[in-house]
């Protein structure tokens, strides 16, 4: 597995990855983003800060790296970036299908993405996201499965999802909504020929989530690898808008909430790979603190006071706006 190669990185950073959902497309849910992003957001402004980002990350031992075909031209300034840098070989690239960008480049579109779990979809952005990435690719994961979703059930999407492994191709899922453990366990349930399909799952999982932990940690005890993301909840944990314990823990510890918020999820014995969405370099060089974050055990127990009700954690982050 891809994966493999984190093991023998000697970093702090090398199980903190860089996810491109918030920088490869004008409009996203996630806090802040005026402040972050400014006014300038067209395709070459936003290519320029995606590169920097990459650039940084990498500079600072970060070595997943992921994508989807819905992030805008997510893959496509990532393969640019590749371009760029032949000599890096080191890096784990995993990216999405299931999800179709509809946005047209805007932040005010009345839909911006738009969700097919079907064989047709995934032959077609299959194809899409190789022509953009190619031997690159290392991972293809479902998009946001739930627990209704036809992909657990396509016998038929599961054959050509085992041929693309038989191939070299990591299959894994990621998965959304208040019924994500169930999701996992029904993930895991699926097999081609006597043999698990998936070897990855990631999961929104951070202070405010922490319903779907067990499951995850089944998930690794079955051998997948286990990405977690949304780690800073779509912006709910960093500095102006995380809870009082956590800034309260941020100043015990000297580093930002943000970096408190990711070393509780990086500390759990199931997380492989802990993502990053920052928008800014200075956004990602204090999330990646939260690789030296030692948290106590009061502490501890002051973060997981803050958990939420599944159901009221993800109604609010349905109503979070576009921006």
């Amino acid at each position: 597995m891809p994966f493999t190669r984190l093991a023998t990185a000697t970093t702090p950073t090398c199980h903190l990855g860089l996810g491109l959902a918030a920088v490869a497309r004008p409009g996203y849910i996630n806090l802040g983003r005026d402040t972050d992003l400014g006014d300038n957001r067209s395709v070459d402004a936003l290519r320029t800060r995606t590169h920097e980002l990459l650039d940084a990350a990498y500079a600072q031992g970060v070595r997943y790296f992921d994508v989807a075909r819905s992030y805008g031209r997510s893959e496509e300034f990532l393969a640019d970036w590749l371009k760029t840098h032949p000599d890096i070989d080191d890096v784990v690239i995993g990216s999405k299908w299931g999800y179709t960008y509809t946005a047209d480049w805007t932040t005010d579109a009345e839909r911006h993405e738009v969700k097919d779990h079907s064989l047709q979809t995934y032959e077609r952005q299959r194809a899409e996201t190789d022509q953009l990435l190619g031997a690159r690719l290392d991972l293809y994961q479902i998009h946001s499965l739930t627990p209704d979703s036809p992909a657990l059930s396509d016998k038929e999407l599961h054959a050509r999802l085992a041929e693309a492994a038989a191939q070299g191709l990591t299959i894994g899922f990621s998965t959304s909504g208040p019924a994500q453990a169930d999701t996992v366990r029904a993930a895991l349930a699926v097999t081609v020929d006597g043999e698990p399909l998936f070897r990855t799952v990631q999961s929104t999982y951070n202070v405010l989530e922490t319903s779907v932990g067990p499951a995850l940690a089944e998930a690794h005890d079955a051998g997948l690898t286990v990405i977690v993301k949304e780690g800073m909840a779509n912006g709910r944990l960093a500095a102006g808008q995380a809870p009082d314990a956590v800034r309260a823990i941020a100043e015990e510890t000297g580093l930002g909430a943000d970096a408190v918020a990711l070393a509780l999820v990086l500390r759990q014995p199931w997380a492989g790979v802990v993502l990053s969405g920052a928008a800014t370099a200075g956004q990602l060089a204090s999330n990646l603190h939260a690789a030296v974050v030692d948290l106590d055990e009061n502490q501890l127990s002051r973060l997981a006071a803050l958990a939420e009700e599944p159901g009221a954690y993800w109604e609010r982050r349905g109503q979070l706006p576009w921006h």
